[in-house]
């Protein structure tokens, strides 16, 4: 049996989510403020936002892997396949770009020159253009080919943002509307302070007293959900408090025994991740989301998820464990 105060030494040290977390927080706080306020630029500016302009881009075969591939762990990412001589892209192309602009940074439009980029087209197997497609954690999906209505359009691309969303926890890229021209306001005062919670929840954490922690960082979360550090703190502590009680030996000659069994595996996955073997853990549930359907499979996908928190999104391994889990799911 695991002892009350357990350490999580190797897998995540609290000091460094909290630095691998920044960035993308003080984003979601932005996008939160904005979605209230009605946006400010200096807020966005503050949370290295990007600018409108920047979610429409050029791609070619040179920078594929950086600009399409790489960028899709954080966003979803749209392929338009066109030529400067094709009627019908001339249609679609400016509608994408208006569409892709409405969506606030949830899609990112990546522009592609057929002519100039033979190879690119050859691997996506394209017999016409236009041609749509979309690259979701390095996984390719087709959408539509020719000119469809603007609703379809509209629809496919809620389709796809609710898909990254619920299934790889892809929150987008925060937008700055006042980073071309528009003169920056004054940077809104931050949200709590949180400081006395969050060291609250950590010296907690450290004493083994998980209810205290989960409770703290509850806390702060019930005043700012989109607090980085305490969701990163919640997914640790509850972590703990799911294998402080468990019997590993038993966890684990139950997995052996039942390697399509989803609860079997997911508890091993817990104390795969408390014990340091981070791809041992993500690559035991992506493996059962392969062998299982349904709300079983849903069942893992959520706790795999829940895993990605507890190590921080910037985490190698988790963009390695994001597009291993997208090629099971598509």
């Amino acid at each position: 049996m695991q002892p009350r105060n357990m350490s999580m030494s190797g897998v995540v040290d609290l000091a460094a989510v909290k630095a691998a977390g920044e960035a993308k927080a003080k984003a979601e706080q932005a996008r939160a403020e904005s979605a209230r306020q009605g946006g400010s630029g200096a807020d966005a500016a503050a949370a290295g936002a990007v600018p409108p302009s920047a979610l429409v881009i050029d791609v070619d075969e040179a920078g594929f892997e950086r600009d399409v591939l790489q960028l899709s762990n954080e966003v979803p990412v749209v392929l338009d396949f066109w030529a400067e001589w094709c009627e019908p892209c001339k249609q679609l192309s400016p509608l994408l770009e208006r569409l892709t602009v409405e969506a606030a940074g949830r899609v990112v439009l990546a522009k592609i020159d057929v002519d100039a980029n033979q190879m690119l087209m050859q691997q996506f197997g394209i017999q016409g253009i236009p041609a749509v497609f979309a690259v979701v954690a390095g996984q390719v999906l087709p959408l539509f080919q020719g000119v469809v209505p603007e609703q379809q359009i509209r629809e496919t691309l809620a389709q796809l943002v609710q898909v990254a969303e619920e299934r790889f926890g892809l929150i987008g890229l925060q937008v700055d509307p006042g980073a071309e021209g528009a003169p920056a306001a004054a940077a809104a005062p931050p949200a709590g302070p949180y400081d006395a919670l969050l060291e609250a929840a950590v010296v907690a954490l450290d004493a083994g007293d998980l209810g205290g922690a989960v409770q703290a960082y509850k806390n702060v979360l019930a005043d700012d959900p989109a607090n980085m550090e305490a969701k990163l703190g919640l997914a640790q502590a509850e972590l703990l408090s799911r294998v402080q009680h468990m019997n590993p030996q038993a966890v684990r000659e139950a997995a052996a025994a039942n390697p399509r069994d989803p609860q079997a595996q997911i508890a091993a996955a817990d104390l795969d991740l408390v014990g340091g073997h981070v791809e041992d853990a993500f690559g035991r549930l992506v493996d059962t989301v392969r062998v299982t359907a349904g709300d079983e499979r849903d069942a893992v996908r959520v706790r795999l998820l829940e895993l990605f928190e507890v190590i921080g999104a910037d985490d190698p391994r988790v963009s390695a464990a994001r597009t291993a889990l997208a090629r099971v799911l598509f």
